[in-house]
């Protein structure tokens, strides 16, 4: 009885083998010929992250589902570990991709695969490909293939995870034990240029490169005539969503609250001709900094100009005003002289800072320098979407992104908070954190002649 279980393991070993040995279909003939640069990137391991961006039927998930399975039956100690963000997306998308893959290449008697846990795993060598969703990525801190490394990693609609922290933490936790590796992001773009995953591929990497594709690449037979006649009727009804949804370019509408920004020098000679300033003040000290900004308003052309901002934690009020005052930001515009018999006729007027109203004592404590005038009677507003809109409907908005001579500040972290503001996230009721986007609000509320 013990001789025929042996004789029995014997033969499925032996088996196994010449099965593995066996010809299959070569991979190259089973991925659409713009791929065939990536792919040999891939087998020589000239990069390690391959970031995949593409429009709908680009094959994209097909190419790397192929590399996987190929590569990991030419590398005995190499497993793979695919990720998307929900458990429950994995059966019904990377775990049938797969499967097409082992079935494409013909070498489905090769592949054994198991829903729960959710792997295939290699008959010939024992090697594994897992499934996981990021759900809960502390579960990820133990992982371990059974021989090997995670060779490779995929990570299925990239830009449906929470940023680049997460991808971060993730690999730190599989990626280890080896040198060799290959990283796959693959995804549809998203709508607005500004989203992380958009950006996240940007961000130079020696290890890393960026491959765009679109259906046109792929050939026509593989797609069926059904997808190619939508896509066209889409491009003539809709080019916009065209684009983005077959062509894979964030065409940047729709995301944005402030999609009519830009951002270039604001000129000497321009700032020469602007009649008046409006300077605003939102107090904050620690989590939340101090935020100053000053601005002008062509009411003509509905454009509004960011001039300089001062944005810093732990300032006190002395500090504060030394700053503004160092700046000169205490005098008004000439456009705002005032005329007094007593001072020899046209004196230079005092500048007014509107403030929120949610710290009267700083107000009241800076009225003391009696440097510039500080106005009070716009109230500390909780609900910021009626006034984002109000913004967000100007003409256009410059922002400056180099330093003139007068020395006019970038304005980094106001460019940042206009540009990435989603305007779901108000409609959530969620608190708006963009100091100086608050107080821009401020200065369209209270009585000046840029209020519509």
């Amino acid at each position: 009885m013990y001789y025929d279980r042996l004789k029995n393991r014997v033969r499925t070993v032996v088996k196994a083998k010449q099965d593995a040995a066996a010809p299959h279909i070569d991979i190259v003939d089973c991925i659409a010929n713009c791929y065939m640069p990536i792919h040999k990137e891939v087998q020589d391991g000239t990069h390690t992250i391959f970031h995949l961006p593409g429009g709908r039927g680009s094959a994209k998930s097909s190419f790397v589902s192929l590399e996987i399975v190929d590569g990991i039956m030419n590398d005995p100690t190499a497993n793979g570990i695919i990720f998307r963000r929900y458990a429950n997306t994995l059966r019904e998308s990377v775990f049938s991709q797969i499967a097409w893959a082992i079935d494409e290449l013909g070498v489905a008697h090769l592949w054994r695969g198991s829903v729960s846990p959710m792997v295939y795993t290699y008959i010939p060598t024992g090697q594994q490909v897992f499934f996981r969703g990021l759900d809960d990525a502390s579960k990820l801190k133990s992982i371990k293939p059974r021989n090997g490394t995670f060779k490779y990693v995929w990570f299925e609609e990239f830009s449906e995870l929470n940023g680049g922290n997460q991808v971060r933490n993730v690999l730190q936790s599989v990626v280890r034990g080896g040198n060799d590796f290959r990283i796959f992001n693959s995804f549809n773009p998203p709508l607005s240029v500004n989203s992380w995953a958009n950006k996240y591929v940007l961000i130079p990497d020696d290890r890393a490169v960026v491959f765009r594709t679109d259906y046109t690449m792929i050939p026509a037979e593989w797609l069926g005539e059904a997808f190619i006649l939508e896509a066209e009727r889409l491009r003539e009804i809709n080019e916009q969503a065209y684009l983005h949804e077959y062509m894979g370019v964030a065409v940047g509408s729709g995301g944005e609250v402030f999609p009519n920004v830009e951002a270039r020098e604001i000129t000497d000679a321009e700032i020469e001709k602007m009649q008046y300033f409006y300077c605003g003040v939102d107090w904050g000290f620690s989590v939340d900094p101090f935020a100053f900004i000053r601005c002008s308003y062509d009411r003509r052309t509905q454009t509004v100009y960011i001039l300089d901002e001062i944005v810093k934690r732990g300032c006190s009020n002395t500090e504060i005003a030394d700053m503004i005052k160092a700046k000169g930001y205490d005098k008004a515009a000439p456009a705002e002289y005032r005329y007094s018999p007593f001072s020899d006729g046209i004196y230079q007027a005092k500048q007014l800072v509107i403030c929120d109203s949610c710290f009267p004592c700083c107000i009241c404590h800076c009225h003391d320098f009696t440097f510039f005038r500080l106005s009070w009677d716009c109230p500390f507003f909780t609900s910021t979407l009626p006034h984002i809109q109000t913004c967000a409907c100007r003409g256009c908005w410059i922002v400056p992104v180099t330093c003139n001579t007068e020395g006019l500040s970038a304005c980094l972290s106001y460019i940042k908070y206009l540009l990435y503001i989603l305007y779901h996230r108000y409609k959530e009721k969620s608190r708006c954190r963009g100091r100086t986007l608050y107080f821009i609000c401020i200065m369209f509320l209270c009585k000046s002649p840029c209020r519509p």
